[in-house]
């Protein structure tokens, strides 16, 4: 039996869409022409109309989808901040105290915030692109103590050849860096003080009925928020349905819907062609030639959340692509070549 035709659930005849806009997916996924794409779900108007997995771990198993969990820690931020407990306007320092003195003592080091954390533009030298970088997050897995980590790295330079930050659009150097988005998971600690993995059951899982979830830890007892938390493709789904509709699930108001619009707006440019806001990625697609706007979240190995605000559409993939080369690339093209059609093919 061919490795696709093991799971399918959920290729419902609604919002205009018919399973059968989706076969070349299923064909093309399950020939292995994406690699080790596990599932793929996508959404219309709300209801699901596509639901395919590729593996054997179906609709039950949590997925592995690394960065995906920066998103999400954004989302606990946004909780933070709408009861008063966190802005994101708020400097880091104050708050790890136990941590000082700090390597490479630099009083720009007390002007970093919370948002430059949430943008991945903290002037200190932390590029998860760079392997000679001193941030790169394989070196802060050698160690303990993943918050001095952080804050003890030095201030980053600019060459000629690198424009400054008031040079670059958005006011803002951008740049890759995991280590920053873990301190989120102390800094929320502390400002909520509760677990990460209790807040975010009260705030937000709990809230869009995600019941089944699996958090990494940090040596020293915090939750990672930097990447690999475990949820299921149906609730990957959830947040990013949460996201669409102005952060209300069921008509629920579960985040504010300033959080949301300020979160998917952009706020650093991450490469050509594509923006970053708070732990967003911001890319457009093209259909029949004319662009479609997204905001994503994103992963190791191509996981994606992609949001689809004109097409009214939320499109989930999950993958074990961690060592394939080009595999965010791969992500795009099964979306853009083949999942945007289906989704247009019946309005």
């Amino acid at each position: 039996m061919k490795r696709w035709m093991g799971w399918a659930t959920g290729l419902l005849l609604c919002a205009g869409v018919q399973a059968a806009d989706f076969d070349a997916v299923t064909a093309a996924v399950g020939a292995g022409e994406f690699k080790q794409v596990t599932s793929v779900l996508a959404a219309r108007h709300g209801k699901v109309v596509y639901e395919h997995y590729f593996d054997a771990g179906g609709a039950a198993a949590l997925r592995n989808t690394r960065s995906v969990t920066k998103t999400v820690a954004g989302m606990l931020v946004g909780a933070a901040v709408e009861r008063g407990l966190l802005r994101v306007d708020s400097p880091v320092l104050p708050w790890f105290e136990d941590r000082m003195p700090l390597a490479h003592p630099d009083p720009r080091k007390a002007r970093i915030t919370v948002e430059d954390l949430l943008t991945m533009s903290s002037l200190l030298e932390c590029d998860d692109d760079n392997q000679y970088s001193r941030g790169n997050e394989e070196r802060m897995y050698l160690v303990e103590d993943w918050s001095r980590f952080y804050l003890d790295l030095p201030v980053r330079g600019f060459p000629d050849w690198v424009p400054t930050p008031d040079k670059q659009p958005y006011g803002r150097a951008f740049s890759y860096c995991t280590a920053g988005v873990t301190l989120l998971g102390p800094i929320l600690e502390r400002a909520t003080r509760r677990s990460v993995p209790d807040f975010a059951d009260e705030v937000l899982f709990k809230p869009l009925g995600i019941a089944d979830v699996k958090w990494q830890i940090q040596p020293l007892g915090t939750a990672m928020t930097g990447g690999s938390l475990g949820l299921r493709t149906r609730d990957l789904w959830k947040l990013g349905q949460l996201y669409l509709d102005g952060g209300r699930w069921q008509g629920r108001q579960v985040l504010a819907p300033d959080w949301v619009r300020r979160s998917i707006a952009p706020h650093a440019n991450a490469r050509e062609g594509v923006d970053y806001g708070y732990l967003w990625w911001l890319q457009p697609f093209a259909l029949d030639g004319k662009p479609v706007a997204s905001y994503a979240m994103s992963g190791m190995g191509g996981n994606k959340v992609y949001v689809l605000p004109a097409l009214d559409a939320v499109v989930v993939v999950t993958t074990t692509n961690y060592q394939v080369r080009g595999a965010h690339q791969l992500s795009e093209k099964l979306l853009g070549d083949l999942v945007l059609p289906a989704l247009v093919a019946r309005r």
